[in-house]
């Protein structure tokens, strides 16, 4: 009976993405005027960078060809997004320096969170701009816009880098952000603890959302949270696992079963906000599965083992983070360069994915192969009631 259950539900499954996909072919593409985007490292495009210290060589290496605020060799999911939509690459809210804002702004700011964290950034190593930060940013963001095109005249020159006030309406919300709450609650709190959590940490996700909306937002891309157990930062700190600890791919099971339940319960909110916003379209995007797919066969595709790290020096008890030097106490200087070919490694820092992963992942999420509905970001616009 199991089985014929499992059968029909995959039917079921397959009939309504045929039924999405012939959607998405009968219908033009959307017209997405801009893209406004709140997260973590994961999408920051300088925020840290501008507002705290900037991003240090190699980061950048391979596109920029300098450190361009993101963590990464080159580019991020965010940045291929924004190249498949046919726009240029967001600038940080927080770059007051030659930002151009007239076809969007990120908000993401690396190590945010979405619940706010009471302790200082010494403390937590969390930044200050938490997803309720970064709401108020945008709308601060959106009601200086409308004022400056109310006086047009006065500020001809500024706002041909801002957004005209109607096209707000015509863009593409992500929402990118999750990682360090789980993160920093498994350093802080029991599992347990840090389960129970869980539905409150969502319930401010839904908030912003639901704010967003009440400022014009009608289209919404929500990513899911990664397969934060299969990160090299925390693999390298394991000796000798008792049977179980690690799953098949060698990643910490315990930590991917709490991102795999984060990621449940959020998948639930999304599907009730869509009843909730009727005339939003609200796309979830489950970058866990993309992404443990490729650390999965890593090989397969190309790059080596997924464990190993690009950037940064890791041995003997010595860490080094990328682009870091530490002094040793006999004199010796000991660098965290990058390897000689970030194409072939999953991650960048430990943390952090490369450009060549972030394009792999990018290119999955953009075509729908892992969206909720199934349906390519071109077309995200478009309800599926």
């Amino acid at each position: 009976m199991e089985f014929a259950r499992l059968i029909f539900a995959g039917i079921l499954i397959s009939l309504l993405s045929n039924r999405v996909a012939a959607m998405a072919a009968d219908l033009p593409p959307c017209k997405f005027k801009a893209i406004y985007n709140f997260g973590d490292s994961n999408s920051d495009t300088g925020a840290i960078s501008a507002a705290i210290f900037p991003r240090q060589w190699p980061n950048g290496e391979t596109f920029f060809r300098k450190p361009a605020g993101r963590v990464c060799d080159g580019r991020l999911i965010i940045d291929f997004i924004a190249e498949r939509l046919g726009l240029p690459l967001l600038s940080s809210y927080l770059d007051s320096i030659g930002s151009n804002f007239r076809h969007g702004a990120n908000f993401a700011a690396g190590g945010s969170t979405i619940v706010p964290q009471n302790k200082t950034i010494a403390e937590s190593g969390l930044s200050p701009f938490a997803l309720n930060v970064q709401i108020f940013q945008f709308d601060q963001f959106k009601a200086r816009t409308s004022d400056l095109y109310k006086e047009k005249k006065k500020h001809s020159c500024r706002i041909q880098v801002l957004p005209r006030s109607k096209e707000f309406g015509d863009a593409l919300y992500v929402v990118d952000i999750g990682q360090n709450d789980i993160a920093y609650g498994l350093r802080t709190v029991g599992d347990a603890q840090l389960l129970a959590s869980i539905p409150d940490i969502i319930t401010q996700l839904v908030l912003a959302v639901q704010n967003l909306h009440t400022q014009g937002a009608r289209t919404f891309w929500i990513h899911n949270t990664g397969p934060i157990g299969c990160l090299p930062s925390t693999l390298l700190t394991i000796t000798n696992p008792p049977p179980g600890f690690l799953d098949n791919h060698g990643c910490v099971k315990s930590q991917n079963d709490i991102a795999q339940e984060f990621n449940r319960q959020l998948k639930s909110r999304v599907v009730k906000l869509r009843t909730d916003l009727p005339h939003a379209a609200i796309t979830y995007v489950d970058i866990y599965a993309a992404k443990y797919g490729l650390i999965s066969s890593s090989k397969q595709h190309g790059f080596v083992e997924a464990r190993k790290i690009c950037c940064g020096y890791h041995k003997n008890g010595i860490d080094v983070g990328c682009g870091g030097i530490l002094a040793l106490p006999n004199g010796t200087q000991i660098s965290g360069p990058s390897c000689e070919d970030p194409s072939t490694y999953i991650s960048w820092d430990g943390v952090h994915y490369t450009e060549a992963a972030n394009h792999w992942i990018a290119s999955h999420l953009i075509n729908g192969s892992f969206s909720d509905p199934p349906i390519p970001i071109t077309h995200a616009c478009y309800t599926t009631s």
